[in-house]
């Protein structure tokens, strides 16, 4: 049988000063900030050991997109200062530097995921704590119901003999089959004009 082999994942961690001028200085304004972004992953392909130097497998942080990105396309920092961890194949970038309006920006994105973390846990309580109330509350409709059925019927059925009583006090006088069947059918003799 063939064994399992583990195969190790080494997690490198490297700080770098990347150069960017010399790259962005050679091609047209309106390329240059895009141009820094391409430099970035070209200096990490070469360094970190990338191999083909697949710039497909170096991921840049939107943070680190950001800094290059927050003074325009025409004008990209001439140097960046950045984190890098390979994991396996996969190259994950980091600034380290950053400017504030970028601090801030992440600060208060962090924020927001906390709050938001915290409230998802607290629904996840309550909704666990109404699935144990749950019973409960279905037993206490049932008693419920079941007490107003009793009184529905005992009410329906004093209504029933308030209505039989009635009917039975208008019929208490001796009628002749014919004076009844013309009272079934809704037929009067008055009606027509006698």
């Amino acid at each position: 049988m063939a064994e399992k082999k583990e195969i190790k994942t080494e997690k490198i961690e490297r700080e770098y000063i990347i150069p960017l001028r010399h790259r962005w200085k050679i091609v047209p304004k309106y390329k240059r900030t895009s141009k820094a972004v391409k430099a970035v992953k070209e200096f990490l392909a070469r360094h970190m050991k990338i191999r083909d130097r697949d710039l497909d497998k170096i991921k840049i942080d939107k943070y680190l997109n950001e800094t290059l990105w927050h003074r325009g396309i025409k004008n990209p920092p001439a140097k960046i200062k950045v984190l890098a961890v390979k994991e396996g194949d996969i190259v994950k970038v980091k600034a380290v530097d950053m400017p504030q309006n970028i601090k801030f920006k992440k600060l208060r994105e962090e924020k927001v995921e906390t709050q938001a973390k915290k409230i998802a846990e607290k629904k996840k309580e309550e909704k666990k704590t109404e699935q144990e109330e749950v019973p409960k509350i279905e037993e206490k409709i049932e008693k419920k119901e079941e007490k107003e059925n009793k009184a529905a019927v005992v009410e329906a059925g004093t209504e029933m003999e308030k209505a039989a009583a009635k009917k039975e006090k208008h019929t208490t006088k001796v009628q002749s089959p014919k004076q009844e069947k013309n009272q079934r059918t809704g037929y009067n003799q008055s009606g027509r004009g006698r």
